[in-house]
Formats: C-alpha cells, structure tokens, sequence
C-alpha cells in the first residue's frame, strides 16, 4: 500500500513539469546569492532546499485531496495515506539533496563535507511533514507556498541568537553550517541535531493530525423530524 501510494504520488508530481522545475531551481539562486562566503552560501542552500521541499508537500497533500478520500472509503487509512505521499516526497527532496551536495563539493571548500550532508538530510527530513501540516492551515497551493516563503525568509533574516529564529523549523541549519563550514567544536553539532528532533516530531505529528483531520468521515445532518399539519 505504501509503495502502491508513493508511486501515485510521483506521478503527480512528475506531471507538473514546469513547477517542479522552478521549485528545484530556487536552492540555486538561494545559493548564488551568496556564494562568495561558504557558510552563508551553504546555510542559504539548505534553507532553500527546504523551501522546495516544503512546497512540494504541500502541492501534493493539496492535489490529493480528492483521491485520498476515494482511497480512505476503500479502507487505506489516513497514516498510510501520509506515510506513502511522504515515502515519495523524501525521495524526491534526498535527490534534490544529493545533487546540491555535489555542487558544493566541487565548488566550495568545506572541512566537514559529511556535516553537510547531514545539513541537507535533516532538513528535507523537516520540511517534507512541514509541507503537510501547512496544506491543512491553508488549503490552496498559492497562499501555502507564500506562507512557506515567508517562514524561510523569517528564518534567514531573523537574529539566529534570537527566540524568535529558534522557534522555527530550520534553526538547526545555523548550526550544523558552523559545525561544518568552520570546524567548530560539537557542541553546535549537538545543539543542532537537538533543534532537528525537536522540529522533526512536531512536524511529524502535526502532518499525521492534518492527515486524520482532512480524511475524518463527515456526518450528514441529522432529519428535521416533520411537524405534525
């Protein structure tokens, strides 16, 4: 069932050829912009792989809707549901990933190439359920992309020592970047993969609660019992 809805999954967003295109480019620009100073540049591009991912998530949770009610009524339940379309959207964002780590191999001089792997990795790993719970606050593609856009832009233009950086998602970037562009000490490798399991279970439950909360049987209204002539 997993694979069978993974699969569905990709298809759909396989068709969508000139949005994907664009949503897998934006990393790049993200990077470019600051390509010159690694660290930003690698922080950039996380974030930017990110936003794709997220908004990938949320075009397919969005497009689903109607075919996951007609697959609820046959009996896939509302978890399988969210574990296929997921299964398929970290597929994706890992290659997206994949990709970006190579770039950054060959064009930048990072001393722990490994850290940003498990930059990149970490954050597809938040922004896939991210996209999801999103697609429930706000039900409609364009309104879900921007409020996505503007949770990563926050996330860049915020204080990072601030509480307000580090009560969104992708603050872990900040510090597995340090960790892996400057050689620092562990401790901001561990503050990171901390913030990581944090926002990864809220994000995670928050998708399976929209999932159950999108697919919940509606109840007809009850008969107005007819008044006696």
């Amino acid at each position: 069932m997993l694979l069978a809805i993974a699969g569905i999954s990709l298809r759909e967003l396989t068709r969508r050829r000139a949005a994907l295109l664009l949503v897998i480019a934006l990393p790049l620009a993200f990077y470019a912009a600051r390509s010159d100073e690694p660290g930003q540049a690698v922080r950039f591009l996380a974030l930017g792989v990110g936003w794709a991912v997220a908004t990938l998530a949320l075009f397919s949770h969005v497009g689903s809707r109607h075919l996951d009610r007609r697959l609820a009524v046959v009996g896939a339940s509302p978890t399988a549901l969210l574990l296929g379309r997921q299964l398929a959207l970290l597929g994706t964002g890992f290659t997206i990933a994949g990709a970006y780590l190579v770039l950054v191999a060959v064009a930048q001089d990072v001393e722990r190439l490994w850290a940003v792997a498990l930059l990149l990795g970490t954050t597809v790993l938040v922004a896939a359920p991210l996209g999801a719970v999103v697609s429930l606050a706000l039900p409609r593609e364009l309104e879900g992309a921007l409020a996505l856009l503007a949770v990563m832009a926050t996330q860049m233009l915020a204080d990072p020592e601030g509480t307000l950086a580090k009560v969104l998602p992708l603050w872990s970037t900040r510090e597995l970047t340090t960790y892996a562009v400057d050689a620092t000490g562990e401790e901001f490798l561990h503050r990171g993969l901390l913030h990581f399991a944090a926002a990864f279970a809220l994000c995670a439950c928050g998708a399976w609660a929209a999932a159950v909360v999108r697919l919940r049987p509606s109840t007809p209204p009850e008969p107005v019992p007819a008044t006696a002539a």
